[in-house]
């Protein structure tokens, strides 16, 4: 298996603790966007070569969370590959609830970028495979941007984005200056907003694990984030996640959008540009590394 050719994203797959391992079928639950579908086409080799069935779950980010958790955690069987990310795979792996992959000579360990590596592992142990790993970037319209006079820059401030959000905002003619993930949601508009906080020098927890989401820089975060969507957003944006705004985008309906970079090689929109995070005053940024991966009962399939 090799990285070269994905992304910097991360998908990622779990095989199911107690699962079968010599199986007609397997149940695989998946997230319900585009490189999950290219993973689907992908894996029609598998069923070829092995003659074992491939059964798609494809499910939007909330659901597939909820329904994951809750088959793994308790046993249920409904899977026997899941979708999961960096922060599901180490925790359940020592938890016991999805099995630890014991990767053969063929594949090449040190082909998988080292922060997606350790994230999918625990003391040592990677619980998953990579499907993709992804960060975080701005998506903006530059022909929109030069025609209103602004720029945007990598690493940008905050107070400039909002400007830039301002000057593209026409909607009137329907182009909204900031398209945003507003649905509620760990994977939806949290997975945003939490590195919008850190960015403003916040976190969920400080150093003794006191959570921390009364002080400043949560109110600072959140308030701009409220002002920048409610005020540059489109309409309905309570109910928008990344399908929904990669469909605005490429309807020419979005002057910037802040989220995953797999974004990018699904973008059909003319005149796209890309530029690092934006940032307040966090020397990291507010970028994130996200990663879909697979674990599950099906070990060589994970490999293939």
């Amino acid at each position: 298996m090799s990285l070269k050719n994905s992304l910097f994203a991360a998908s990622a797959a779990a095989l199911i603790a107690g699962g079968a391992y010599a199986a007609d079928s397997l149940t695989i639950a998946i997230v319900n966007n585009g490189h999950m579908i290219n993973m689907q086409k992908v894996a029609e080799a598998y069923t070829a070569e092995t003659g074992v069935a491939l059964n798609w779950v494809a499910l939007e980010e909330g659901v597939l969370r909820e329904q994951v958790t809750s088959d793994t955690a308790t046993g249920g069987g409904q899977y026997d590959i899941i979708n999961i990310g960096m922060q599901e795979a180490p925790i359940w792996g020592a938890a016991g609830w999805i099995e630890p992959l014991n990767f053969g000579a063929d594949y090449d360990m040190d082909d998988i970028l080292p922060a997606i590596r350790a994230g999918l592992s625990h003391e040592g142990t990677m619980y998953a495979a990579p499907f993709y790993g992804e960060s975080s970037m701005v998506m903006y319209r530059k022909d929109l941007t030069d025609a209103a006079g602004v720029t945007v820059r990598d690493n940008d401030s905050w107070a400039n984005i909002k400007g830039a959000a301002a000057a593209m905002h026409d909607p009137d003619n329907g182009v909204y200056g900031a398209c945003l993930r507003g649905k509620p949601g760990w994977g939806d508009n949290m997975a945003f907003i939490t590195t919008v906080v850190n960015s403003f020098g916040g976190a969920w927890f400080d150093s003794d694990m006191r959570p921390t989401i009364d002080s400043a820089a949560w109110h600072e975060a959140i308030s701009f984030y409220v002002d920048l969507l409610g005020n540059y957003g489109p309409p309905g944006s309570e109910g928008n996640s990344f399908n929904e705004i990669l469909a605005l985008y490429n309807e020419g309906k979005c002057g910037m959008w802040i989220d995953a970079t797999i974004a990018a090689s699904f973008l059909e929109v003319d005149g796209v540009a890309y530029a690092q995070s934006p940032n307040a005053r966090n020397p990291v940024g507010a970028n994130w590394l996200g990663l879909s991966s697979n674990s599950h009962s099906g070990f060589d399939l994970c490999l293939s």
